[in-house]
């Protein structure tokens, strides 16, 4: 039995140091979003802080947060 979880742990140390380190993520920026533009004459909503909102429509961006948005 003792061979046996020898032979494990083993294999876990060899398995662990073995493994692919991943790489760290490039981080966003604008040119990564395809943000919908307004068009000429449609109405504008502004918001102020952190927001949801249903309509299709982005007139300004800016301030990215790395944290989830709370609801």
């Amino acid at each position: 039995m003792y061979v046996q979880l020898a032979i494990m742990i083993i294999s876990l140390i060899v398995t662990y140091a073995m493994t692919p380190k991943p790489a760290t993520p490039k981080a966003a920026a604008v040119e990564d979003f395809d943000f919908p533009q307004f068009d000429e004459g449609t109405a504008q909503a502004v918001f102020f802080g952190d927001c949801w909102s249903t309509d299709w429509m982005v007139l300004g961006i800016g301030n990215y947060r790395t944290l989830e948005i709370k609801r």
